[in-house]
Parts: C-alpha cells; sequence; structure tokens
C-alpha cells in the first residue's frame, strides 16, 4: 500500500468517526471536506504527471536540436576549401619528394578525405541514398 493510500485512508476514517460524532446532520458538510481532499489529491498526481510529460519533451526536443545539421555558413565553407587547397601543395611535394607516387597518393587521399568528412558533416544527408525518381 502506498503511503498516500494509508494517509487518505486515515482521512476517511477521521471523517467516518467525525459523523458519528457529530451525527447525520453533518453529512453532506463531510462528504464535500472527504471529496475536496481527493480532488486535491488527484489534482496533484495530475499535476505531476503533466510536468514529467512536459520535461520529458523537453528534453527529446533539446536532443533534436542538437542533432547534426547545415549550420555552417558559405565564408566558412569556402575558407576550409582554401585552407585545404593551400595545404595540398606542400603535403603533394613533402609526399612525392619522399615516397613517389605511392606518397603522393597518399597524401591526396587524406586531403579528399579531410574534405569528404567536412561535407558530410555540414551536409548531413549528402550521401544518403535517393529512391528512384517519379516520372509523369
Amino acid at each position: 500500500m502506498d503511503a498516500r493510500d494509508t494517509e487518505l485512508k486515515k482521512e476517511l476514517d477521521a471523517t467516518l468517526r467525525a459523523r458519528r460524532e457529530l451525527g447525520e446532520d453533518y453529512d453532506s458538510a463531510l462528504v464535500e471536506s472527504f471529496l475536496e481532499k481527493v480532488d486535491q489529491r488527484i489534482d496533484g498526481a495530475v499535476e505531476r504527471r503533466v510536468r514529467r510529460q512536459f520535461a520529458e519533451q523537453q528534453m527529446v526536443s533539446a536532443r533534436d536540436s542538437r542533432a547534426a545539421r547545415a549550420t555552417d555558413s558559405f565564408g566558412e565553407r569556402f575558407g576550409f576549401g582554401i585552407v585545404s587547397l593551400v595545404l595540398a601543395v606542400p603535403l603533394s611535394a613533402i609526399g612525392g619528394g619522399v615516397a613517389h607516387l605511392p606518397g603522393l597518393l597518399t597524401a591526396w587521399a587524406g586531403i579528399v578525405g579531410v574534405n569528404v568528412v567536412q561535407a558530410a558533416r555540414t551536409n548531413p544527408g549528402l550521401f544518403r541514398r535517393r529512391g528512384p525518381r517519379e516520372t509523369d
């Protein structure tokens, strides 16, 4: 039995004792008083549930707002591309000079990989497979 149930049972016992002591003249007042206490309990339970559901909805919407989305501006994307190309020159020279063609290919694979990751981060749906196109 829940603590609230025992408390409500005590309230009912007290109401019944008061009825025995006061007589039938006070029945309606005693019943109204008891029902008011029951209503308060129900209101409290409903309020707690509503608050809990509201908090859960806020948590879900907060998680959804943190999901990946394209927030980078054109300037940031353009700057990343420029920096990538500027760094490609020395990386190509080092890779080609040290390991010839395999080194050059490795350097460019790294450059392309970094740019693919950046593109996927800024455009979450970029690499998703699209369904077949409908023709009219």
